[in-house]
Formats: C-alpha cells, sequence, structure tokens
C-alpha cells in the first residue's frame, strides 16, 4: 500500500505557500513627516519641512544625516504606516500648526519615526525641520538630529522674517527669507525632490520656498503658499503689510521598496504600487499597512 503524505499550510512544496516564499528580507524606506504651517502677516517666517528619513542606497537623511539601516520584514507581520499631515497655517488672531509625525511600526522592528515640521508663533518653532524665525532677529527653531535644517533667523531690521528649513539646508541659505531646500530621492526609479522648507515675508519682495515643495510668500499682499502635499514642504508665511493668512503645510508620504520576489502583495491604504528593476515601490499618500 502506498505510504500517504501530508503538507503544512505555507510550507515549501504544499499549498497555502505565499508569493515569494518564506523568511525575512529587507526593505528599504522613505519616511516624511507633514510640514508646518506659515505664519500669518506680521512679524513671523515660514513653516519648517516635515523631518526626512531614509534608508534607500546612498542617498542621506535630512539635516546631514547618513543613510540609515534598512528594515527587516518578516511573513504574516502586519507593519503599520501613519502618513502624517501638513499643519495649518496661521489665521489671525491665532498661530500655525505644527506638522504631523509620520512613522512606520510593527511588532518586530523598531519604530521609524519622522517628526513634523516646526511652526512659529505661540509655538517654539521646532520640528523635523525648524520654522523660521520672527523680524527683529528673531531665531529660528530647531531642526531635529538626521531629519532637518534649522529655521532661518529674522533680520534685525522689521518685516523681514526667516525662511523655515529644509530637510536639504537650513532656512535664509539662499537669502533672506528663502525656505531651505529640500533633498532628492530615486526610491520610486526616478529622482523627486522633497521636503522643502516654507518662505518668510519680506517688506518688498515675493520670496520662495524652498525647492521640494516649499510654500512662497508674497508681497506686498496675499496669503502664504501651500507646502505641495505628500512633499512635507513648509507652509509660507503671509504677506507682512495686510492681514494675511499663513500656507497650510504639505502633508507627509511613506515609501517602501521591497524585492518583488519577496512582496505579499497584501495591503490597506490604497497605496501606489509600481516596479523598478527587480523591486516593488508602495507609495503612501495617505496611510495604511503592509503585511511582510
Amino acid at each position: 500500500m502506498p505510504i500517504i503524505g501530508s503538507f503544512a499550510a505555507g510550507s515549501a512544496g504544499g499549498y497555502g505557500q505565499r508569493k515569494g516564499g518564506q523568511g525575512p528580507y529587507t526593505a528599504s524606506y522613505l519616511v516624511i513627516a507633514g510640514g508646518g504651517g506659515g505664519y500669518r502677516a506680521g512679524a513671523c517666517g515660514g513653516g519648517g519641512a516635515g523631518g526626512y528619513r531614509n534608508s534607500y542606497a546612498s542617498e542621506t537623511s535630512g539635516g546631514g544625516g547618513s543613510t540609515e539601516s534598512t528594515l527587516t520584514f518578516n511573513p504574516e507581520t502586519v507593519y503599520t504606516i501613519t502618513v502624517g499631515g501638513g499643519g495649518a497655517g496661521a489665521v489671525l488672531p491665532g498661530a500655525g500648526v505644527k506638522g504631523v509625525d509620520s512613522s512606520i511600526s510593527g511588532s518586530d522592528i523598531t519604530t521609524i519615526t519622522s517628526v513634523g515640521g516646526g511652526t512659529v508663533g505661540t509655538n517654539s518653532g521646532d520640528g523635523g525641520s525648524g520654522a523660521g524665525g520672527c523680524d527683529f532677529g528673531g531665531p529660528g527653531g530647531s531642526g531635529t538630529a538626521n531629519q532637518g535644517f534649522d529655521g532661518g533667523d529674522g533680520a534685525p531690521s522689521g518685516g523681514n522674517t526667516g525662511g523655515g528649513g529644509g530637510a536639504g539646508e537650513a532656512g535664509n541659505t539662499d537669502g533672506q527669507g528663502h525656505g531651505g531646500d529640500g533633498l532628492s530621492s530615486s526610491i520610486t526609479g526616478s529622482a523627486v525632490t522633497r521636503g522643502g522648507g516654507g518662505a518668510g515675508n519680506g517688506g518688498g519682495a515675493t520670496r520662495p520656498g524652498g525647492d521640494g515643495g516649499g510654500g512662497d510668500a508674497p508681497s506686498p499682499s496675499g496669503n502664504g503658499g501651500d507646502g505641495t502635499a505628500n512633499t512635507g514642504g513648509g507652509g509660507g508665511s503671509g504677506a507682512v503689510n495686510s492681514p494675511n493668512n499663513g500656507g497650510d503645510g504639505g502633508s507627509g508620504v511613506v515609501i517602501l521598496r521591497i524585492p518583488t520576489a519577496n512582496y505579499s502583495g497584501t495591503t490597506t491604504g490604497s497605496p501606489t504600487v509600481t516596479t523598478d528593476g527587480s523591486d516593488t515601490i508602495l507609495t503612501f499618500n495617505a496611510s495604511g499597512s503592509y503585511t511582510g
């Protein structure tokens, strides 16, 4: 009589085997928090970009930080993706709102958190990248180590506020009130710059937000420009000479790059799924999850 064998579900060669086979595998990430809101018309500057953490290839993290270590994912483990929203720009008589943190978490990994961008007014201005300082020499907010740069100081003279810090440089680097530039990443297969700081207002000229989604600061009138969605860009401050609102910070983004041979295909939150070479890329523009 022949011997009848049996197979455990999910075992090699048996029924129920997951796509890509068994065992842990590595995943690269880019995690950007929401940008801070810009200040309303008057005395303070642009919002800071959201914190920027990157583990892809040899690309750097924000604030001059080095490339981070990749994550190790395990089959059947759920990894929660949180995408932070941008902070609201200041509206009279209030202050702006700090950007919201973005993160990747799971039961078997250390949570990766990027800090929301800073804003000014009744807030400290500190964040992933710092907000621009107030006029008459007000200091810019501090960025978070390995995530973003400081905001620029306000000028000693009135009506010249600081630019918000970006992932790639401090506010005011390219001129008084200019937002700090962000960083370029090719984690999706093509180079995209994200994490620009919002511009601070000035008495006589429109000032630009940082490359990578930072909002402009108009002159002589108008609301501050919004940070670009899913870049973590800071909001620009409103024009100095009339009661204009600050721009909103841009929402963040979380991107995972996974070997296609290991990709499970199980997600929530409707990420955009693309491929590049032998890898599958998940771009989360809103919160969701990935099951390894």
